[in-house]
């Protein structure tokens, strides 16, 4: 899932400070789970803002709505009435949702309510854990389903460093080594043995040149 945190309500406040008319829009699917973008919290900002906004004098019509999805525009075409009669969208979605948004409405300006944090895993109640950097080239299959690129703090593709103490990251001791990992779930597998074939480097030019990466199916075009 897409893990995201609130922006500040200043930072939020400062965006639009100039809007009189402004449309909180949550997304109800990953920003949701994590309770940064859904319903509720398109609610309890609505609340803060209208009140920080009747304290300084400046009053603010609020208009709140949440689609199930702001990445696909089938979700978010039902609310173009309410978008058009906004000065802002206040997007309470994903950096991809922001973007969406923007340009199915290319005439109404879209900001970000959320920080965008990464690809992750609710570990415990609150907690969540950065689990896939969305490489494009996915090695899970030799390493017991545990991604080295996202969890080891020096991204090794091959482990572990040998800076490793008692199962714990040498960068951060809090952290517990991903090759480690690796390795105890291989062992009680009985597959040690796929460590000891040497991965090698990935190719990062698609992921960080050339623009914005593209998944074309033919067989699902229309």
């Amino acid at each position: 899932m897409i893990v995201a945190e609130r922006k500040p309500l200043e930072e939020i406040k400062g965006m639009i400070a100039d809007d009189r008319k402004v449309l909180i829009l949550g997304c109800g699917t990953c920003v949701a789970i994590c309770f940064a973008g859904g319903e509720k919290q398109v609610g309890l900002l609505a609340t803060e803002l209208r009140i920080a906004r009747q304290m300084e004098g400046n009053p603010i019509e609020i208009t709140e709505e949440t689609v199930e999805r702001q990445c696909e525009w089938e979700f978010v075409d039902p609310v173009e009435e309410k978008v058009r009669g906004a000065d802002v969208i206040l997007s309470m979605a994903c950096g991809i949702g922001v973007q969406t948004m923007a340009e199915r409405f290319p005439g109404v300006r879209v900001v970000p309510a959320l920080n965008t944090s990464f690809l992750g895993q609710p570990v415990e109640q609150g907690v969540w854990s950065e689990r896939c950097l969305a490489c494009g080239d996915c090695v899970l299959g030799s390493t017991a389903g545990i991604c080295p690129i996202a969890r080891c703090a020096k991204s090794l593709l091959n482990g572990p460093c040998g800076g490793s103490q008692e199962g714990k990251c040498e960068v951060n001791s809090d952290l517990e080594c991903a090759w480690q990992l690796i390795y105890d779930r291989l062992k009680a597998m009985g597959r040690l043995d796929d460590m000891i074939e040497i991965t090698p480097p990935k190719d990062w030019s698609a992921a960080h040149d050339g623009g914005p990466r593209t998944i074309v199916r033919e067989d699902l075009k229309i």
